[in-house]
Protein backbone atom coordinates (compact mmCIF):
# COMPACT_ATOMS: atom_id res chain seq x y z
CA UNK A 1 0.00 0.00 0.00
CA UNK A 2 1.14 3.52 -0.80
CA UNK A 3 1.78 5.11 2.55
CA UNK A 4 1.58 8.79 1.46
CA UNK A 5 -1.23 11.23 2.10
CA UNK A 6 -4.28 11.17 -0.15
CA UNK A 7 -3.80 11.67 -3.86
CA UNK A 8 -5.68 14.92 -3.64
CA UNK A 9 -3.03 16.18 -1.27
CA UNK A 10 -0.27 14.94 -3.54
CA UNK A 11 -1.67 16.69 -6.59
CA UNK A 12 -2.84 20.09 -5.40
CA UNK A 13 -1.28 21.52 -8.51
CA UNK A 14 -3.28 24.71 -8.75
CA UNK A 15 -1.78 26.14 -5.58
CA UNK A 16 0.29 29.25 -6.20
CA UNK A 17 4.02 28.58 -5.76
CA UNK A 18 5.78 30.45 -3.00
CA UNK A 19 8.79 31.10 -5.25
CA UNK A 20 9.08 32.28 -8.83
CA UNK A 21 8.95 29.19 -11.00
CA UNK A 22 12.21 28.11 -12.57
CA UNK A 23 11.58 28.34 -16.32
CA UNK A 24 12.16 25.54 -18.79
CA UNK A 25 14.61 27.83 -20.56
CA UNK A 26 16.67 28.18 -17.38
CA UNK A 27 16.71 24.43 -16.94
CA UNK A 28 17.74 23.95 -20.57
CA UNK A 29 20.65 26.39 -20.15
CA UNK A 30 21.79 24.74 -16.92
CA UNK A 31 21.56 21.24 -18.41
CA UNK A 32 23.56 22.31 -21.44
CA UNK A 33 26.24 23.71 -19.12
CA UNK A 34 26.79 20.33 -17.40
CA UNK A 35 26.38 18.18 -20.49
CA UNK A 36 30.11 17.73 -21.07
CA UNK A 37 30.40 16.41 -17.51
CA UNK A 38 27.48 14.05 -18.04
CA UNK A 39 29.00 12.58 -21.21
CA UNK A 40 32.38 12.16 -19.51
CA UNK A 41 30.77 10.47 -16.48
CA UNK A 42 28.81 8.14 -18.72
CA UNK A 43 31.96 7.08 -20.57
CA UNK A 44 33.90 6.54 -17.35
CA UNK A 45 31.10 4.42 -15.90
CA UNK A 46 30.69 2.52 -19.16
CA UNK A 47 34.35 1.59 -19.15
CA UNK A 48 34.23 0.50 -15.50
CA UNK A 49 31.04 -1.54 -15.00
CA UNK A 50 30.24 -3.61 -11.91
CA UNK A 51 27.72 -6.37 -11.32
CA UNK A 52 24.81 -6.16 -8.88
CA UNK A 53 25.79 -5.63 -5.24
CA UNK A 54 29.41 -5.24 -6.36
CA UNK A 55 29.04 -1.58 -7.42
CA UNK A 56 31.69 -0.45 -4.94
CA UNK A 57 33.65 1.88 -7.22
CA UNK A 58 30.50 3.14 -8.92
CA UNK A 59 28.96 4.04 -5.56
CA UNK A 60 32.14 5.79 -4.44
CA UNK A 61 32.19 7.75 -7.71
CA UNK A 62 28.58 8.86 -7.15
CA UNK A 63 29.06 9.79 -3.50
CA UNK A 64 32.18 11.83 -4.22
CA UNK A 65 30.35 13.92 -6.80
CA UNK A 66 27.28 14.47 -4.65
CA UNK A 67 29.49 15.77 -1.86
CA UNK A 68 31.26 17.96 -4.36
CA UNK A 69 27.91 19.47 -5.36
CA UNK A 70 27.35 20.50 -1.74
CA UNK A 71 24.58 18.05 -0.89
CA UNK A 72 23.16 18.35 2.61
CA UNK A 73 23.58 14.62 3.24
CA UNK A 74 25.09 11.66 1.41
CA UNK A 75 24.46 8.16 2.72
CA UNK A 76 26.53 5.25 1.46
CA UNK A 77 25.99 1.53 1.89
CA UNK A 78 22.21 1.84 1.71
CA UNK A 79 20.94 -1.58 0.66
CA UNK A 80 24.52 -2.87 0.56
CA UNK A 81 26.02 -0.63 -2.17
CA UNK A 82 23.32 1.97 -2.75
CA UNK A 83 23.80 5.72 -2.35
CA UNK A 84 21.20 8.24 -1.16
CA UNK A 85 21.75 11.97 -1.62
CA UNK A 86 19.60 14.57 0.14
CA UNK A 87 19.28 18.08 -1.33
CA UNK A 88 17.17 20.60 0.56
CA UNK A 89 15.91 23.76 -1.07
CA UNK A 90 16.55 26.99 0.82
CA UNK A 91 13.55 28.90 -0.53
CA UNK A 92 10.46 29.61 1.50
CA UNK A 93 7.44 27.53 0.62
CA UNK A 94 5.84 24.09 0.86
CA UNK A 95 8.12 21.43 2.30
CA UNK A 96 7.35 18.55 -0.02
CA UNK A 97 9.66 15.60 -0.68
CA UNK A 98 10.26 14.02 -4.07
CA UNK A 99 12.68 11.26 -5.13
CA UNK A 100 14.57 10.60 -8.35
CA UNK A 101 16.12 7.20 -9.01
CA UNK A 102 18.87 5.69 -11.18
CA UNK A 103 20.16 2.11 -11.20
CA UNK A 104 23.91 1.38 -11.19
CA UNK A 105 24.58 -2.29 -11.97
CA UNK A 106 25.88 -3.86 -15.17
CA UNK A 107 25.38 -7.27 -16.79
CA UNK A 108 27.48 -10.40 -17.40
CA UNK A 109 27.73 -9.59 -21.13
CA UNK A 110 30.71 -9.48 -23.50
CA UNK A 111 30.50 -6.01 -25.06
CA UNK A 112 30.70 -5.83 -28.86
CA UNK A 113 29.99 -2.16 -29.56
CA UNK A 114 33.48 -1.24 -30.77
CA UNK A 115 33.34 1.97 -28.72
CA UNK A 116 36.71 3.50 -27.81
CA UNK A 117 35.58 3.35 -24.17
CA UNK A 118 34.13 -0.18 -24.39
CA UNK A 119 34.32 -2.33 -21.29
CA UNK A 120 37.02 -4.95 -20.86
CA UNK A 121 36.04 -5.54 -17.23
CA UNK A 122 35.30 -8.89 -15.67
CA UNK A 123 33.43 -9.95 -12.56
CA UNK A 124 32.28 -13.01 -10.69
CA UNK A 125 28.86 -14.44 -11.51
CA UNK A 126 27.63 -17.78 -10.16
CA UNK A 127 31.18 -18.65 -9.18
CA UNK A 128 32.67 -18.03 -12.63
CA UNK A 129 34.70 -15.14 -14.03
CA UNK A 130 32.59 -13.40 -16.69
CA UNK A 131 32.84 -10.31 -18.89
CA UNK A 132 30.89 -7.34 -17.57
CA UNK A 133 29.28 -4.55 -19.58
CA UNK A 134 26.68 -1.81 -19.26
CA UNK A 135 24.49 -3.51 -21.85
CA UNK A 136 21.31 -2.01 -20.42
CA UNK A 137 22.17 1.69 -20.17
CA UNK A 138 22.58 2.06 -16.41
CA UNK A 139 25.80 4.01 -17.01
CA UNK A 140 23.67 6.61 -18.79
CA UNK A 141 21.09 6.54 -15.98
CA UNK A 142 23.71 7.30 -13.33
CA UNK A 143 25.29 10.04 -15.43
CA UNK A 144 21.96 11.73 -16.13
CA UNK A 145 20.92 11.70 -12.49
CA UNK A 146 24.31 13.09 -11.49
CA UNK A 147 23.79 15.83 -14.08
CA UNK A 148 20.40 16.60 -12.55
CA UNK A 149 22.01 16.67 -9.11
CA UNK A 150 24.56 19.21 -10.30
CA UNK A 151 21.90 21.39 -11.90
CA UNK A 152 19.54 21.28 -8.93
CA UNK A 153 22.31 21.92 -6.42
CA UNK A 154 22.93 25.18 -8.23
CA UNK A 155 19.25 26.10 -7.93
CA UNK A 156 18.61 25.23 -4.29
CA UNK A 157 17.70 28.84 -3.49
CA UNK A 158 14.99 28.66 -6.17
CA UNK A 159 12.92 25.89 -4.62
CA UNK A 160 11.58 24.76 -1.27
CA UNK A 161 11.25 21.20 -0.10
CA UNK A 162 13.62 18.27 -0.48
CA UNK A 163 14.86 16.12 -3.36
CA UNK A 164 16.06 12.59 -2.58
CA UNK A 165 18.45 11.06 -5.10
CA UNK A 166 18.45 7.25 -5.12
CA UNK A 167 21.37 5.47 -6.79
CA UNK A 168 20.26 1.86 -6.64
CA UNK A 169 22.29 -1.36 -6.89
CA UNK A 170 21.21 -4.71 -8.31
CA UNK A 171 18.30 -3.82 -10.56
CA UNK A 172 19.03 -6.69 -12.96
CA UNK A 173 17.12 -9.32 -11.01
CA UNK A 174 17.92 -10.86 -7.66
CA UNK A 175 21.65 -11.70 -7.63
CA UNK A 176 22.42 -15.42 -7.19
CA UNK A 177 22.37 -16.38 -3.53
CA UNK A 178 20.74 -13.12 -2.43
CA UNK A 179 17.28 -12.81 -0.84
CA UNK A 180 16.16 -9.81 -2.89
CA UNK A 181 17.20 -7.21 -5.44
CA UNK A 182 18.40 -3.66 -4.99
CA UNK A 183 15.14 -1.73 -4.80
CA UNK A 184 13.80 -3.86 -1.95
CA UNK A 185 17.16 -3.76 -0.19
CA UNK A 186 17.15 0.04 -0.30
CA UNK A 187 13.55 0.23 0.90
CA UNK A 188 14.32 -2.07 3.84
CA UNK A 189 17.31 0.15 4.66
CA UNK A 190 15.05 3.21 4.91
CA UNK A 191 15.87 4.96 1.62
CA UNK A 192 12.34 6.39 1.38
CA UNK A 193 12.32 7.61 4.98
CA UNK A 194 13.83 10.53 6.87
CA UNK A 195 12.67 12.46 4.95
CA UNK A 196 9.55 10.54 3.97
CA UNK A 197 9.22 10.58 0.19
CA UNK A 198 5.84 11.59 -1.27
CA UNK A 199 6.43 10.74 -4.93
CA UNK A 200 9.14 9.16 -7.06
CA UNK A 201 10.16 9.43 -10.72
CA UNK A 202 12.56 7.38 -12.80
CA UNK A 203 13.55 6.76 -16.40
CA UNK A 204 15.16 4.10 -18.60
CA UNK A 205 16.95 4.44 -21.94
CA UNK A 206 15.56 2.07 -24.59
CA UNK A 207 15.54 1.84 -28.38
CA UNK A 208 13.41 4.71 -29.62
CA UNK A 209 13.50 7.91 -31.61
CA UNK A 210 16.32 9.94 -30.01
CA UNK A 211 15.14 12.22 -27.23
CA UNK A 212 11.52 11.09 -27.19
CA UNK A 213 9.82 10.08 -23.95
CA UNK A 214 7.10 7.45 -23.71
CA UNK A 215 5.16 5.72 -20.95
CA UNK A 216 1.60 4.84 -19.96
CA UNK A 217 -0.63 5.16 -16.89
CA UNK A 218 -1.38 2.04 -14.86
CA UNK A 219 0.42 -1.15 -15.95
CA UNK A 220 3.48 -0.17 -18.00
CA UNK A 221 6.20 -2.80 -17.47
CA UNK A 222 5.49 -6.41 -16.65
CA UNK A 223 5.80 -8.26 -13.40
CA UNK A 224 8.69 -10.71 -13.77
CA UNK A 225 8.95 -14.16 -12.22
CA UNK A 226 11.70 -16.75 -12.48
CA UNK A 227 10.42 -20.28 -12.98
CA UNK A 228 12.49 -23.40 -12.20
CA UNK A 229 11.47 -26.96 -13.04
CA UNK A 230 13.33 -30.14 -12.08
CA UNK A 231 12.32 -33.43 -13.68
CA UNK A 232 13.44 -36.75 -12.22
CA UNK A 233 13.28 -40.02 -14.14
CA UNK A 234 15.49 -43.09 -14.39
CA UNK A 235 18.72 -43.25 -16.36
CA UNK A 236 19.06 -45.76 -19.19
CA UNK A 237 20.90 -46.50 -22.41
CA UNK A 238 19.82 -44.34 -25.32
CA UNK A 239 19.15 -47.53 -27.31
CA UNK A 240 16.76 -48.85 -24.60
CA UNK A 241 14.55 -45.89 -23.63
CA UNK A 242 11.77 -48.26 -22.43
CA UNK A 243 14.08 -49.54 -19.68
CA UNK A 244 14.28 -46.13 -18.05
CA UNK A 245 12.12 -43.03 -17.58
CA UNK A 246 12.97 -40.55 -20.31
CA UNK A 247 13.21 -37.04 -18.82
CA UNK A 248 14.25 -35.66 -22.22
CA UNK A 249 10.87 -36.61 -23.64
CA UNK A 250 9.18 -35.20 -20.54
CA UNK A 251 11.08 -31.91 -20.91
CA UNK A 252 10.04 -31.60 -24.56
CA UNK A 253 6.40 -32.09 -23.60
CA UNK A 254 6.68 -29.57 -20.77
CA UNK A 255 8.02 -26.89 -23.11
CA UNK A 256 5.24 -27.49 -25.63
CA UNK A 257 2.62 -27.44 -22.89
CA UNK A 258 3.88 -24.17 -21.39
CA UNK A 259 3.79 -22.53 -24.81
CA UNK A 260 0.31 -23.85 -25.53
CA UNK A 261 -1.11 -22.85 -22.14
CA UNK A 262 0.07 -19.29 -22.64
CA UNK A 263 -1.22 -19.03 -26.18
CA UNK A 264 -4.55 -20.76 -25.59
CA UNK A 265 -5.71 -19.80 -22.09
CA UNK A 266 -4.80 -16.09 -21.84
CA UNK A 267 -6.47 -13.25 -23.73
CA UNK A 268 -3.48 -11.28 -25.13
CA UNK A 269 -5.63 -8.26 -25.92
CA UNK A 270 -6.38 -7.59 -22.25
CA UNK A 271 -3.44 -9.02 -20.32
CA UNK A 272 -0.23 -9.44 -22.34
CA UNK A 273 1.57 -12.55 -21.08
CA UNK A 274 4.88 -14.18 -21.90
CA UNK A 275 5.94 -17.54 -20.44
CA UNK A 276 9.33 -18.60 -21.79
CA UNK A 277 11.42 -21.66 -20.97
CA UNK A 278 14.91 -20.35 -21.66
CA UNK A 279 17.31 -23.01 -20.32
CA UNK A 280 17.34 -26.79 -20.47
CA UNK A 281 20.12 -28.75 -18.80
CA UNK A 282 20.21 -32.53 -19.08
CA UNK A 283 22.63 -35.31 -19.87
CA UNK A 284 26.39 -35.64 -20.47
CA UNK A 285 26.64 -38.18 -23.30
CA UNK A 286 24.86 -38.70 -26.62
CA UNK A 287 23.77 -42.29 -25.90
CA UNK A 288 22.72 -42.04 -22.26
CA UNK A 289 19.27 -40.83 -21.26
CA UNK A 290 19.90 -39.02 -17.93
CA UNK A 291 17.91 -39.34 -14.74
CA UNK A 292 17.34 -35.59 -14.25
CA UNK A 293 16.63 -32.52 -16.34
CA UNK A 294 16.37 -28.96 -15.13
CA UNK A 295 14.72 -26.05 -16.87
CA UNK A 296 14.34 -22.39 -16.07
CA UNK A 297 12.38 -19.59 -17.61
CA UNK A 298 10.59 -16.32 -17.12
CA UNK A 299 6.94 -15.37 -16.73
CA UNK A 300 5.84 -11.82 -17.57
CA UNK A 301 2.34 -10.68 -16.59
CA UNK A 302 0.23 -7.57 -16.00
CA UNK A 303 -2.51 -8.94 -13.74
CA UNK A 304 -1.93 -10.72 -10.43
CA UNK A 305 -5.04 -12.92 -10.54
CA UNK A 306 -4.35 -13.96 -14.13
CA UNK A 307 -0.72 -14.69 -13.23
CA UNK A 308 -1.71 -16.96 -10.36
CA UNK A 309 -4.25 -18.81 -12.50
CA UNK A 310 -1.63 -19.48 -15.18
CA UNK A 311 0.93 -20.62 -12.59
CA UNK A 312 -1.60 -23.03 -11.08
CA UNK A 313 -2.51 -24.45 -14.50
CA UNK A 314 1.15 -24.82 -15.51
CA UNK A 315 2.14 -26.59 -12.29
CA UNK A 316 -0.77 -29.02 -12.56
CA UNK A 317 -0.05 -29.73 -16.23
CA UNK A 318 3.66 -30.32 -15.61
CA UNK A 319 2.89 -32.72 -12.76
CA UNK A 320 0.47 -34.60 -15.02
CA UNK A 321 2.98 -34.88 -17.86
CA UNK A 322 5.66 -36.20 -15.52
CA UNK A 323 3.24 -38.68 -13.97
CA UNK A 324 2.23 -39.99 -17.41
CA UNK A 325 5.85 -40.99 -18.06
CA UNK A 326 6.47 -42.26 -14.53
CA UNK A 327 8.67 -39.27 -13.69
CA UNK A 328 8.31 -36.62 -10.99
CA UNK A 329 8.40 -32.85 -11.31
CA UNK A 330 9.34 -30.06 -8.90
CA UNK A 331 8.03 -26.60 -9.85
CA UNK A 332 9.04 -23.34 -8.19
CA UNK A 333 8.47 -19.67 -8.98
CA UNK A 334 10.21 -16.59 -7.59
CA UNK A 335 9.30 -12.95 -8.15
CA UNK A 336 12.09 -10.82 -9.64
CA UNK A 337 10.10 -7.63 -10.10
CA UNK A 338 6.55 -6.50 -9.46
CA UNK A 339 4.35 -4.76 -12.01
CA UNK A 340 5.49 -1.23 -12.86
CA UNK A 341 2.23 0.59 -12.19
CA UNK A 342 2.19 4.30 -12.98
CA UNK A 343 -0.27 6.27 -10.88
CA UNK A 344 -2.95 7.47 -13.28
CA UNK A 345 -3.38 11.01 -11.93
CA UNK A 346 0.35 11.60 -11.53
CA UNK A 347 0.96 10.23 -15.04
CA UNK A 348 -1.46 12.77 -16.49
CA UNK A 349 0.13 15.59 -14.51
CA UNK A 350 3.60 14.61 -15.67
CA UNK A 351 2.98 14.70 -19.45
CA UNK A 352 3.27 18.51 -19.90
CA UNK A 353 6.26 18.56 -17.54
CA UNK A 354 8.09 16.03 -19.68
CA UNK A 355 7.10 17.98 -22.78
CA UNK A 356 8.93 20.96 -21.28
CA UNK A 357 11.99 18.73 -21.16
CA UNK A 358 11.73 16.92 -24.49
CA UNK A 359 9.88 19.44 -26.62
CA UNK A 360 6.44 19.58 -28.17
CA UNK A 361 5.38 16.37 -29.88
CA UNK A 362 8.15 14.32 -28.28
CA UNK A 363 6.17 12.82 -25.38
CA UNK A 364 3.75 9.91 -25.69
CA UNK A 365 1.90 9.23 -22.42
CA UNK A 366 -0.17 6.40 -23.97
CA UNK A 367 2.41 3.94 -25.27
CA UNK A 368 1.58 0.20 -25.25
CA UNK A 369 2.77 -1.89 -22.28
CA UNK A 370 6.09 -3.70 -22.50
CA UNK A 371 6.89 -7.18 -21.22
CA UNK A 372 10.31 -6.05 -20.00
CA UNK A 373 10.45 -5.72 -16.19
CA UNK A 374 11.92 -3.21 -13.73
CA UNK A 375 12.28 -3.32 -9.97
CA UNK A 376 11.43 0.39 -9.79
CA UNK A 377 8.03 -1.22 -9.22
CA UNK A 378 8.90 -1.84 -5.56
CA UNK A 379 9.37 1.89 -4.95
CA UNK A 380 5.94 2.43 -6.54
CA UNK A 381 4.47 -0.09 -4.11
CA UNK A 382 5.55 2.25 -1.31
CA UNK A 383 5.00 5.75 -2.75
CA UNK A 384 3.16 7.25 -5.71
CA UNK A 385 5.39 7.20 -8.77
CA UNK A 386 5.83 7.28 -12.53
CA UNK A 387 8.45 5.47 -14.61
CA UNK A 388 9.06 6.45 -18.24
CA UNK A 389 11.30 5.53 -21.16
CA UNK A 390 13.74 7.73 -23.05
CA UNK A 391 14.45 6.88 -26.68
CA UNK A 392 18.19 6.52 -27.19
CA UNK A 393 18.73 5.01 -30.65
CA UNK A 394 21.52 6.39 -32.84
CA UNK A 395 20.55 9.09 -35.33
CA UNK A 396 19.37 7.68 -38.64
CA UNK A 397 18.75 4.15 -37.27
CA UNK A 398 15.29 2.61 -37.21
CA UNK A 399 14.62 1.82 -33.52
CA UNK A 400 12.95 -1.43 -34.62
CA UNK A 401 16.29 -2.58 -36.01
CA UNK A 402 18.50 -1.19 -33.23
CA UNK A 403 20.34 -3.47 -30.83
CA UNK A 404 18.04 -4.02 -27.82
CA UNK A 405 18.92 -3.64 -24.17
CA UNK A 406 20.94 -6.61 -22.85
CA UNK A 407 22.53 -7.32 -26.24
CA UNK A 408 26.34 -7.10 -26.77
CA UNK A 409 25.83 -4.26 -29.29
CA UNK A 410 23.53 -2.09 -27.15
CA UNK A 411 24.61 1.54 -26.99
CA UNK A 412 23.09 4.88 -26.02
CA UNK A 413 22.95 7.95 -28.23
CA UNK A 414 24.79 10.46 -26.03
CA UNK A 415 22.80 13.35 -27.52
CA UNK A 416 19.79 12.23 -25.46
CA UNK A 417 21.56 12.48 -22.11
CA UNK A 418 20.78 16.18 -21.81
CA UNK A 419 17.09 15.41 -22.34
CA UNK A 420 17.18 12.98 -19.45
CA UNK A 421 18.84 15.58 -17.23
CA UNK A 422 16.13 18.11 -18.09
CA UNK A 423 13.39 15.53 -17.45
CA UNK A 424 14.78 14.69 -14.00
CA UNK A 425 15.20 18.36 -13.07
CA UNK A 426 11.80 19.51 -14.25
CA UNK A 427 9.85 16.59 -12.77
CA UNK A 428 11.39 17.30 -9.36
CA UNK A 429 11.03 21.08 -9.55
CA UNK A 430 7.47 21.07 -10.81
CA UNK A 431 6.41 18.59 -8.13
CA UNK A 432 7.94 20.77 -5.40
CA UNK A 433 6.48 23.94 -6.92
CA UNK A 434 2.99 22.45 -7.03
CA UNK A 435 2.27 23.39 -3.43
CA UNK A 436 0.72 21.24 -0.71
CA UNK A 437 -2.69 20.27 0.59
Amino acid sequence: MIRTATLAALLTLAAAPALAQVSAAEVRTAADAVNADVVAWRRHLHQNPELGLAEVQTAAFVAERLRGFGFDEVREGVGRTGVVGILRGTGQGPQRVVALRADMDALPVQEATGLPFASTATGTYQGATVPVAHACGHDAHVAMLLGAAEVLSGMKDRFSGTIVFLFQPAEEGVPPGEPMGGARLMIEAGALENPEVEAIFGLHVVPGRPGTIFYRPQGFMAASDRVDITLTGRQTHGAWPWRGIDVIAVAANVIQTVNTLTARTVDPTTTPTVFTIATVDAGVRYNIIPDTATMSGTLRTFDRAQRQALVDRAEAAIDNIAEAYGATAAFSIRENAALVFNNEALSGWLAPVLEEAAGEGNVNPATPPTTVAEDFSYFQNEVTGVFYHLGGTADGVDPANAAPNHSPQFDVNEDVLVVGVRAHVLSALRFLESGGA
